[in-house]
């Protein structure tokens, strides 16, 4: 949870809004308690004029251990996906809500552990500035902790996944996260609609 006396990301922000000063500067972010057990700050990675942003939970266990956003199994998922969207990466902004690694040790492995309203909120300043910076036209929202972080607590994934929805100057589509194509009893009609959803994204002009 965020600390006493503590503005979540805020005070952690940098002078100079851009995403070099952003990525050094959230490295030492201590805006709430998950720092303390994550090994580092994976922060977002891509071009500054992307034109998709792609915004999805949090780190998970490789991608806390190796530093990058999206490289573990759903990050596979994902690249799938994209390419056959026809969405080059060169044109996408990866990041999360959440900057840290939530997690619950069960010996030796760690086991993912949703974020907390707080901790969302706590971070959400981040999310912003890179919003600022990046000023993509299409932002693809992976999953329900994006969703509360980009489209408010009443939005759901499984009602208005696929659609377009207006936020500020971009357009956002809303899809599951592509970890959840993994868990899903049926991977192939998962990813089906995953895809569709990314399909959906990729026509906005």
């Amino acid at each position: 949870m965020v600390k006493d006396g503590n503005n979540g990301a805020a005070e952690f922000l940098p002078d100079r809004l851009d995403l070099n000063a952003l990525r050094d500067a959230a490295a030492s972010c201590e805006g709430c308690d998950l720092y303390r057990n994550a090994t580092r700050t994976v922060f977002g990675e891509g071009p500054k004029q992307a034109r998709f942003m792609l915004v999805g939970e949090q780190p998970g266990d490789q991608e806390d251990r190796q530093g990058h956003p999206f490289v573990g199994p759903a990050g596979r998922v994902l690249d799938r996906g994209l390419e056959e969207a026809g969405i080059e990466r060169d044109d996408v902004y990866l990041t999360n809500a959440v900057k840290h690694f939530s997690f619950t040790p069960r010996g030796k492995r760690r086991i993912h552990q949703k974020p907390t309203a707080a901790e969302i909120d706590a971070c959400h300043p981040w999310l912003d500035a890179e919003l600022a910076v990046v000023k993509p036209e299409v932002i693809v929202v992976l999953g329900a902790t994006a969703a509360r972080s980009l489209l408010g607590r009443s939005f759901r994934v499984t009602q208005h996944r696929g659609e377009p929805v207006p936020l500020g100057e971009a357009v956002a589509v809303a899809t599951i996260h592509p970890s959840a194509v993994l868990r899903a009893p049926d991977r192939d009609e998962a990813y089906a609609g995953f895809l569709a959803d990314l399909q959906a994204a990729a026509r906005i002009r």
